[in-house]
């Protein structure tokens, strides 16, 4: 059972007294090993998975995981104030009354607002012509009574009668689909739970596409409902039956004449074609699935010739954009060849042009071209020396103008319209904060650092201009899946830059922000790069001044955990603080079971150690919670959420449990699980800003820095 010390009264903010432990909980070592290819892990602590998961019932696990939030409860109730100046500060940026830049969707514009100490938004259109605003959607309603809420699919019919939305109430990432009448206001009776995609409207707006998951949270289908009719009559129009790690997908055209029905996990993937019109009629494979080549699609038609477009990586690690016809769709001839220089990530079709988004030199790129003219290229220019920018909601095919948005570590998010004809960009609108913000006290660098191997890792670092050389520094990272994390703006962030701290995003290995080999170079067996290049960079800003050692604080999220957990045991003594979100830790038993949502479909990401011993032993020579060893260790603030399914909850359950096993030091170790949230956390703009003051309160506490 639980072993834990006597513990002692205190006072909470109601008055009434209340239990504090004086001492951690301390898990249960129980017997348990797994062996394959011939080698064999005990593993005392699997007993923290729930057996009956994804139902979590196991009254000795939930005790334990009660037990541990009171013990981050204790420890922190004395920096309670702390996290309450932070919170008020970050709280006092937010702009409570915020609403978005109305957009044109056919003959009606469409905005979302929050209302001042709302958690949730509202979503409003009005008609073009005139008219007055009418709320379409009320999260806060939809949120009422519940602990957690996001809101998934949001998709407006073609005619602009019905609303088709999803939504999540306990974070488990399952979505119940609705239909809302907006011509009467009323929710019609069709109710579809379990889905996990977007909604796509066909048939002349009569149905909608859907994917459902799984028992083990993947979608394996897309099914078609006609509104007014029951569910079970629902007709399903692809199933994946080949491999079980691949994750179906259907969506629009350009045009919305073509429902695109996609299947593929992280290397591989296969697309089929049918009229948006006659859903249930015959099908167009595009190219049968290869592995290791990826494609995506869209169409244009123009005097009744249809040009299929294909984005894909199958003669170039960056891709490369080609067409195709109908007639032959698996045979592409080169628009846009692949470069070693320009990382092609994406595409938008319009009607008289097309866009071209990705990135040079780590830099976003958003292209202009034309459909007569291949080599007529307009790229929209930024000046700052790292941003972040890409298209944003552009709902109409026929348009002149195009919705941007651009943010950089110092210049809050921006929403532009580029004017097509005079290639001129309108700034409608940016992020306003309201207790005052003076972007020059604030500097910018992007800067590389050299890894062990010679590869120069770009970094870029916030600070404000008056900080001390050498002063405190946090860093983050996540460098996973191609997943390139932008050099974002962040107001919750200016709470650390304004004590002193430079805030530094290194772009390691496993993303893709140097382009396609960039991520392959941190995937598989070249997995060990990314943790490398991590500390690397954090050795690097020290020797070039930017911080000391033990001066570092270091926070990354899932994938971004796991890197944590990795850093910590090969480096501890380079952080001063480390905090993982929902970290993922237990790597090889995860990637042992094909059950679990993450396995299967992240085998190409990660290896399979069921089938392949070399992927056994790499996996297993840098899992975090399989190479936790007798050492000492900084302070660490794990999070997890019991409703997650992509990192479950007995990752960092079991990872806190073993390190407090070995760990030879008594610095502060908390665990805060989220027993009614999942893999995001708290849902609500004010209740996810909570999470983060606690985070930095943690942080500058454990660094010294707490007033």
């Amino acid at each position: 059972m639980l072993a834990q010390a006597a513990p002692i009264h205190a006072q909470s903010n109601e008055g009434t007294s209340v239990t504090a432990p004086t001492s951690p909980p301390t898990a249960e070592k129980r017997d348990y090993s797994y062996s394959h290819h011939g080698i064999t892990i005990s593993d005392p602590y699997h007993w923290l998975k729930d057996e009956s998961y994804p139902t979590i019932d196991d009254a000795e696990v939930l005790e334990h995981l009660k037990a541990e939030n009171a013990w981050f409860e204790a420890r922190m109730a004395p920096q309670q104030a702390l996290v309450d100046e932070l919170y008020e500060e970050m709280k006092a940026r937010v702009k409570e009354d915020e609403s978005s830049v109305p957009q044109k969707d056919g003959d009606w514009l469409y905005w979302s607002e929050f209302e001042q100490g709302k958690e949730y938004r509202k979503y409003y259109r009005k008609p073009v012509a005139g008219g007055e605003p009418v709320l379409i959607l009320d999260e806060n309603e939809l949120a009422e009574g519940h602990e957690y809420f996001r809101l998934g699919a949001f998709s407006v019919s073609k005619n602009g009668r019905f609303l088709a939305y999803s939504a999540d109430t306990n974070g488990s990432e399952r979505f119940t689909a609705r239909i809302k009448d907006l011509e009467t206001g009323e929710l019609l009776p069709d109710e579809i739970p379990g889905t996990l995609t977007g909604l796509a409207w066909v048939m002349n707006d009569t149905a909608v596409v859907y994917g459902l998951a799984n028992d083990q949270w993947r979608v394996h289908d897309a099914t078609m409902h006609v509104l007014g009719t029951p569910i079970a009559d629902d007709v399903e129009l692809y199933r994946e039956t080949e491999n079980d790690g691949f994750r179906v997908d259907a969506g629009l055209s350009a045009q919305e004449d073509w429902l695109i029905i996609s299947t593929g996990d992280n290397e591989t993937s296969e697309v089929r074609l049918v009229r948006a019109d006659d859903p249930t009629g015959e099908q167009i494979l595009v190219a049968p699935r290869k592995t290791g080549r990826e494609y995506d699609v869209d169409l244009r038609t123009e005097d009744d010739e249809a040009v299929l477009y294909v984005h894909t990586n199958d003669d170039h690690l960056n891709f490369r954009l080609a067409t195709a016809s109908l007639d032959a769709p698996g045979e592409w001839t080169t628009l846009i060849a692949g470069s070693d220089e320009f990382y092609l990530d994406g595409f938008e079709l319009f009607k008289d042009f097309y866009v071209t988004e990705g990135r040079l030199r780590g830099l976003d790129q958003i292209q202009l071209r034309s459909y007569t003219d291949p080599n007529l290229v307009k790229p929209i220019a930024f000046t700052e020396a790292s941003f972040s920018t890409g298209l944003s909601n552009n709902p109409e095919y026929q348009t002149d103008r195009l919705r941007l948005a651009y943010e950089s570590m110092v210049t809050p998010g921006s929403v532009y319209d580029y004017h097509v004809d005079t290639a001129q960009l309108e700034l409608l609108k940016q992020q306003e904060i309201p207790s005052g913000y003076d972007a020059n006290l604030y500097q910018v660098e992007r800067i590389e650092i050299a890894a062990r191997d010679g590869t120069p890792v770009p970094v870029s670092i916030v600070s404000r201009k008056d900080r001390e050389a050498g002063g405190p520094l946090h860093l983050y990272a996540y460098g996973a899946y191609g997943f390139a994390y932008p050099p974002n703006f962040s107001t919750t962030r200016l709470s650390l830059v304004d004590r002193g701290y430079a805030f530094a995003i290194a772009h390691i290995r496993g993303g893709d922000d140097l382009g396609r080999n960039w991520y392959l170079q941190g995937k598989l067996n070249e997995r060990t790069n990314t943790f490398n290049d991590f500390v690397d960079v954090a050795k690097g800003l020290i020797a070039q001044g930017y911080t000391a050692q033990g001066r570092i604080s270091a926070s990354g999220g899932s994938a971004g955990g796991e890197l944590m957990g990795v850093v910590l045991n090969t480096n501890p003594e380079l952080w001063g603080a480390v905090v993982a979100h929902v970290p993922f830790v237990d790597v090889l038993s995860t990637m042992l079971d094909k059950d679990l949502p993450l396995t299967p479909g992240e085998w190409p990401e990660w290896g399979n150690p069921i089938e392949s011993k070399q992927a056994f032993a790499y996996i297993l020579s840098y899992s975090p919670y399989d190479q936790v060893a007798a050492q000492d260790y900084p302070p660490l603030l794990v999070t997890a959420g019991l409703n997650d399914p992509r990192v479950t909850y007995w990752e960092p359950a079991k990872w806190v449990a073993k390190l407090r096993e070995f760990k030879t030091d008594d610095n502060e170790l908390l665990l805060k699980t989220n027993m009614g949230a999942g893999h995001g956390g708290k849902s609500g703009r004010f209740a996810s800003i909570y999470e983060v003051a606690e985070e930095y309160a943690f942080i500058l506490w454990q660094m010294g820095e707490a007033k």
